[in-house]
């Protein structure tokens, strides 16, 4: 058994202490293989949230929502908030009614951007083999970093935490296992401030009473399925044959039948091509309205813009997303004339393909994508016919600027108040 200490990052073989014997800090992780594991996941805790009290130190102590009007959704919560019940795509008069006095602060997507990219670089730094997942969470594969920074891989991890929260004052929570499948799992273990370890020797045993939902896929309706099979827990998918799983629920029977003993072989892919850039919300309450989803749709392509503009990529296809009361998956496409990265046009095509399906049918999801990714220098070229179209165009430009100058309080569109 050995220890490390999150403060000092000084290393011991004794597990015995309750206090480093370094730093007296209290702060320790004692693990087995905490010296030996190179596998990591890093989540930002409650991203947007402690990003506007880093911002604004008078609401620090206080519950924040970040998210739109009474009409509108919760798109972060910080842990305050969350102890209310207050949670992502809630509609934001239930936030606001579970939380009275919270804080509401409106999303500005071109500052979250720009903090991620803050902390993807000292990522980059502490390890090339980097894959993110979304603007506040990656994998980090740090096996062989040892001979660079002169330490384990739990110690540079620790010692990345702590630089997080010196250098961009937020804070991150750390897993680290021996693959990416666990290294997710231990993430969410202990936040905020987390880092949790499970290691090869305990995997199994670890895995096996928890519920089938934490295996990625199984959402609701395929735990569902599962369960009228007899599958409760991740331990009744490990003892079950791989072949009835295949034959009962195909490639996904037989992945989950991998992951749950513990085998996940996929590596860290740093370069790996983004095949889309997508948002969506699952509703607190199936939604049926037309406006109301339309105004959803509207922040979601806001946040897909957001991130296709700090991609610097945009797409020649707008993709709908909607999941029926019943769970299934409604997907629609358009290709466009030309590709964009604007949320105007973004939102003018999926709001065309919403209304094609929103004729009284009620949803719990929503999502808008782009897909057939090309370089920003390829998008939304100016057309000769579309006068109109191309001031709409050089409008939103415009506020990209304003929005990264002074925050996206400064000036919005009509539909987002």
């Amino acid at each position: 058994m050995s220890t490390l200490c999150r403060d000092c990052f000084n290393l011991e073989g004794a597990d015995t202490a309750r206090r480093c014997p370094a730093c007296k800090s209290p702060r320790l992780i004692q693990h087995a293989e905490v010296a030996t594991l190179s596998m990591a996941h890093i989540d930002c805790d409650a991203f947007y949230a402690t990003i506007e009290k880093r911002d604004n130190p008078a609401i620090a102590d206080k519950p924040v929502i970040v998210g739109g009007g009474k009409r509108g959704v919760v798109s972060a919560a910080c842990y305050v908030a969350r102890t209310f019940g207050v949670k992502s795509a809630m509609p934001m008069f239930k936030a606001l009614a579970a939380c009275p006095n919270a804080v509401v602060v409106r999303p500005n997507m071109q500052k979250y951007v720009s903090v991620g990219r803050e902390v993807r670089q000292l990522m980059l730094e502490t390890t090339p083999l980097v894959e993110p997942l979304s603007l506040d969470e990656a994998f980090l594969d740090l096996a062989g970093t040892e001979r660079l920074h002169k330490c384990t891989p739990a110690q540079t991890l620790a010692r990345l935490a702590r630089r997080i929260e010196d250098e961009i004052a937020i804070t991150v929570s750390i897993g680290l296992s021996f693959n990416k499948f666990l290294a997710k799992v231990a993430s969410d273990l202990d936040k905020p401030r987390g880092f949790s370890i499970i290691g090869r020797t305990e995997a199994v045993g670890f895995l096996d009473k928890r519920p089938v939902t934490l295996l990625p896929g199984v959402g609701k309706a395929f735990a569902a399925a599962l369960a009228r099979d007899g599958i409760f827990t991740v331990g009744d998918v490990r003892r079950r044959n791989p072949k009835e799983l295949g034959a009962h629920f195909g490639s996904s029977g037989l992945w989950l039948w991998r992951l749950s003993n513990a085998d996940d072989t996929r590596v860290v892919e740093p370069r790996a091509p983004a095949k889309g850039i997508s948002a969506e919300t699952t509703f607190e309450h199936d939604i049926a309205d037309k406006e109301q989803l339309a105004r959803i749709l509207w922040a979601l392509c806001e946040k897909v813009s957001a991130r296709a503009k700090a991609a610097e990529l945009g797409g020649n296809v707008v993709q709908l997303k909607l999941k029926t009361t019943d769970f299934k998956i409604v997907s629609r496409r358009h290709t466009l004339d030309r590709p964009t990265q604007l949320a105007r046009r973004l939102f003018e095509t999926g709001s065309d393909l919403l209304k094609a399906e929103a004729k009284g049918k009620r949803f719990r999801l929503i999502g808008i994508g782009l897909a057939d990714l090309v370089p920003a220098e390829k998008t939304d070229e100016a057309d000769l016919f579309d006068q109109k179209g191309a001031r709409k165009d050089a409008a939103e430009r415009a506020m990209d600027k304003v929005r990264e100058k002074f925050g996206s309080s400064a000036i919005k569109k009509g539909r987002s108040l």
